[in-house]
């Protein structure tokens, strides 16, 4: 049997390196979190107890277990301390792949991180502004006389990330296309021809990530990710032009 080459092995030991300083990185965060909980999770709370801002009812979660308070600190934590941790864990990636990139490539790898990291926040913020509206209009899907709305903590914080999670991903997108035209994958050309399709799936991605049946929602989302579209193709055109006039 061969053996690994050294160089093999001191990319696993960088590699090994890179993923204990991100995970110490994430433990220290969600320590973080774990000491200021309580402020956490009066933040995390605050679009469900909206809704109950004008009902005159209290604001409360439904606990179902004994271990659902130790359960919910940990989930808490464990999500608060790897958002806390991101830009440790993108700065400790891209210095792990630039290596392997060409000269050209590796200018712009820190570049794509630092926009990647504040599209997903952005896009996090966003949807955080809407969870709102998104919780009254499930909440009142049927009538308050047939339904009194008691959620359990664990249920909301999933509904909670994944949308948090489906808005900082939909960010995304812009920086997603841009480096596929960087790479030739794309070319701005073929997205201005397949603009009619792009505009399609963004609605049908938009209805996808909305958990509720309101235009209002899906053109939140929707028309930011249009722009957001739009925007890419600019970028790509001019990244061809600069690379037209650059020198030869």
């Amino acid at each position: 049997m061969t053996a690994p080459s050294p160089r093999f092995v001191d990319h696993l030991r960088e590699l090994r390196m890179r993923l204990l300083w991100s995970l110490f990185a994430v433990a220290l965060g969600a320590v973080v979190v774990w000491i200021f909980f309580d402020e956490v999770f009066g933040f995390l709370e605050r679009p469900y107890c909206s809704f109950f801002d004008n009902s005159g009812v209290d604001c409360s979660f439904l606990i179902t277990d004994v271990l659902d308070p130790f359960s919910i600190s940990l989930t808490v934590a464990g999500y608060g301390g790897v958002i806390l941790a991101l830009p440790v864990i993108f700065y400790h990636l891209a210095r792990f792949v630039t290596p392997a990139l060409y000269k050209e490539e590796r200018r712009i790898v820190y570049p794509f991180v630092v926009v990647g990291v504040v599209l997903f926040v952005s896009g996090a913020v966003g949807g955080y502004l809407l969870l709102p509206q998104a919780i009254d209009v499930l909440l009142n899907f049927q009538s308050q006389e047939t339904f009194q709305p008691t959620l359990r903590a664990q249920g909301y914080l999933s509904f909670f990330i994944k949308m948090m999670l489906a808005f900082g991903l939909a960010a995304e997108l812009p920086l997603i296309l841009v480096f596929l035209q960087k790479v030739g994958v794309l070319s701005a050309a073929t997205l201005r021809k397949n603009r009619r399709i792009a505009i399609l799936l963004i609605v049908i991605f938009g209805a996808m990530i909305t958990p509720t049946g309101d235009p209002f929602m899906l053109l939140a989302i929707s028309l930011p990710m249009y722009i957001l579209f739009e925007v890419s193709i600019l970028i790509g055109a001019r990244m061809k032009r600069g690379a037209k006039n650059g020198p030869d």
